[in-house]
C-alpha cells in the first residue's frame, strides 16, 4: 500500500481516536532524566552558558555595517527562552534577557533589527532569515515571560518585514545561491507566532497571500541543483507550516506536500537507518551515510513534523520515528559533552564538528533540545499519552481539574524495563495510553503487578482506562532483542545491528 494512502487512514483514525485532543503540557511541568535530560543540562551549561555572547551573537547587531552574512542570534534566543523556560536556570534566564534587551535596544525606528548597513537591507537572503528568527526568540520571550517590551519588539520588527515585502519585495531577496523558497524558512512560523499572540489577522494573511502557503508544493527533487531545490530543512518547514494552518485536516490541498515527504521518505528510501535523511541539504534516496548526510537543521524540523503528525493522527508510527530520530541523529550532532556541534551526522564517516557557535545548525540544535520536554507526554480529553521513555516527573491537569502527578523510572534506550507511578490527587477515572514501539514483539505491562488490560490497542498505542489512585505503578517490560536489519541502495549485503531504538553499527 502506498503511504499515501495509508496516511489518509491515518489521519481517519486520529479523528475516530482521541488524536484531536492530543495537546502540548506545559514543559515547567516535567522534570527530565535519563539521557535526555542529560542532553539538556550540557546544552545548557555546557553549550549555551559557554559560548561567546557578545563576540559571536550581539557585535554584529550593534556595528549593523555588513553586506552579507548570516548569526543567527534569533534562533539562539528562540532556544535560551525555552529552555530558561523549562528549567528556571536563573543564568540562563539572565543571558536571555541580556539578548533581548541588547537587540531591542539596537531597534530603529523603522523597526529594523539586524546586522547589515541600510542599502543591504531586506534585499539579501540572509538578511530576511535572520530577522525572522529574532521576531519568533523575541515573540516567544514575550509570550512565555510576560515580556511586554520584547512583544512589543517582536511586532514592530514584524511589521518592518511584512510591509517591505508585501507590496513590492525587492526581487534580490528571492534570488541568489539558493532556492526562492528558502528565504521565507522561518518567516512563516514567525508570523504566525504573533498571529497568536496578538489576534491580528494581518500576520496569517500575509502567510497565505504574500507567501503562498495554502498553494506550496514543490516536488521531491534528489541531489543538489543550481539553484537549490529540494532543500530538506525548507520543505519540511513548508508542510509543517500547512499542518499546522489545517489542523483539522479539512482542506486535504495542504497536506498533499506532507503526504510526498512520507511517501518518499517511508517508500522510497528517503529515510536512513538513524532517522536521518538529505544529502548536502536536500533530498537524496541513495540510502548512503556519508559527511553530508542528515543536516542538523533538517532533522530539528523533521521532529517537529512527526510531532505535529502524531497529535494530528493519532498514529504512534510518528512517536516511533521521533525516537529513532532523536537517539541516533539529534544526540549525534553533539558531542558527548555538549560543547561541540555538528551541521551533518553521516554514520559511514569520522565526527566532523562545526567550527564555530554561530549559523543555523548549531542554532537550530539548540532550538531542537528546547522542543524535547514537549515531545515526552501529550495531554488528551480523557487522560495522557506516554511518547518518549525517559525518567521524568510530570504535573499534569486533567480535563476536569484533578490534578496528576506522574514518575517514570527507566534506563531507556540501555533498558527496556519501564515503571511509571500515577498518583491522581484523589481516585479518578482516566485513560493512560503508552506508545508500544514497532521494534518490540512481546511487551509485558502491568498494574500494581497484575496484568493489565486494554480498551483497544489503537494502531500501536496500549490504552488503559481504570479508576486510578495515587501511588499505582505501571511496569513495563519491553524486551530490547538485538536484531539485524538488511540494507537497501547503496548498504545491499550489509546489516544494520539494532537494539531497541538504537543503531549500533
Amino acid at each position: 500500500m502506498k503511504w499515501v494512502c495509508v496516511f489518509t487512514a491515518l489521519l481517519l483514525l486520529g479523528r475516530m481516536g482521541f488524536a484531536q485532543e492530543m495537546t502540548k503540557i506545559d514543559p515547567r511541568n516535567i522534570r527530565l532524566g535519563g539521557e535526555i535530560g542529560r542532553r539538556i543540562d550540557v546544552t545548557v551549561n555546557n553549550n549555551l552558558l559557554a559560548v561567546d555572547i557578545e563576540k559571536d551573537f550581539l557585535a554584529p547587531f550593534k556595528l549593523r555595517n555588513q553586506t552579507s552574512g548570516f548569526v543567527g542570534t534569533g534562533m539562539f534566543l528562540d532556544g535560551a527562552v525555552r529552555l530558561a523556560h523549562h528549567t528556571n536556570d536563573l543564568e540562563l534566564v539572565t543571558l536571555k534577557n541580556h539578548i533581548a534587551d541588547t537587540l531591542i535596544a539596537t531597534q530603529e525606528s523603522d523597526g529594523y533589527i539586524g546586522l547589515m548597513r541600510p542599502a543591504a537591507r531586506i534585499k539579501k537572503l540572509w538578511d530576511v532569515h535572520e530577522m525572522a528568527y529574532i521576531v519568533l526568540g523575541l515573540a516567544n520571550d514575550g509570550d512565555l515571560f510576560q515580556r511586554e517590551t520584547s512583544l512589543a519588539a517582536a511586532r514592530n520588527l514584524g511589521d518592518y518585514l511584512l510591509e517591505r515585502l508585501t507590496d513590492t519585495p525587492p526581487p534580490e531577496c528571492f534570488e541568489g545561491d539558493l532556492n526562492p523558497d528558502m528565504p521565507v524558512t522561518g518567516l512563516a512560523d514567525a508570523m504566525l507566532a504573533l498571529h497568536k499572540l496578538t489576534g491580528d489577522n494581518k500576520y496569517r494573511q500575509f502567510v497565505l497571500d504574500i507567501l503562498d502557503m495554502e498553494q506550496w508544493r514543490k516536488p521531491i527533487v534528489c541531489g543538489r541543483h543550481w539553484p537549490i531545490d529540494g532543500h530538506v530543512y525548507a520543505y519540511i518547514d513548508k508542510c509543517l507550516i500547512q499542518l499546522w494552518l489545517d489542523p483539522t485536516g479539512k482542506h486535504p490541498e495542504l497536506r498533499t506536500a506532507s503526504e510526498d515527504a512520507l511517501e518518499f521518505m517511508l517508500e522510497e528510501n528517503g529515510l536512513t537507518i538513524s532517522g536521518g535523511c538529505g544529502d548536502h541539504e536536500c533530498w537524496q534516496n541513495t540510502q548512503a551515510g556519508m559527511n553530508n548526510l542528515a543536516e542538523t537543521c533538517a532533522t530539528v524540523y523533521l521532529l517537529r513534523f512527526c510531532d505535529e503528525l502524531f497529535r494530528q493522527t493519532g498514529a504512534p508510527i510518528f512517536g516511533d520515528l521521533m525516537e529513532r530520530i532523536i537517539y541516533n541523529t539529534l544526540f549525534a550532532a553533539q558531542s558527548p559533552d555538549g560543547r561541540r556541534l555538528r551541521y551533518y551526522t553521516g554514520f559511514e564517516a569520522p565526527r566532523r564538528y562545526y567550527d564555530g557557535d554561530t549559523y543555523c545548525c548549531p542554532n537550530n540544535y539548540r532550538r531542537g533540545v528546547a522542543d524535547l520536554p514537549a515531545y515526552v507526554l501529550y495531554q488528551t480529553d480523557t487522560g495522557v499519552v506516554v511518547n518518549l521513555y525517559t525518567a521524568y516527573a510530570a504535573e499534569i491537569t486533567l480535563a476536569d481539574g484533578t490534578r496528576l502527578h506522574l514518575d517514570m523510572d527507566t534506563e531507556y534506550p540501555s533498558s527496556g524495563d519501564v515503571t511509571l507511578a500515577v498518583s491522581p490527587e484523589k481516585a479518578k477515572t482516566f485513560t493512560v495510553a503508552l506508545r508500544m514501539p514497532r521494534w518490540c514483539n512481546q511487551p509485558l505491562i502491568t498494574i500494581n503487578g497484575a496484568a493489565a488490560e486494554s480498551v483497544g490497542v489503537a494502531n500501536g498505542l496500549f490504552v488503559i482506562k481504570r479508576v486510578w489512585n495515587k501511588n499505582d505503578v505501571v511496569t513495563l517490560t519491553l524486551p530490547m532483542d538485538w536484531r539485524f536489519v538488511k540494507g537497501r541502495r547503496s548498504q545491499v549485503g550489509r546489516v544494520a545491528v539494532m537494539r531497541g531504538p538504537q543503531v549500533f553499527g
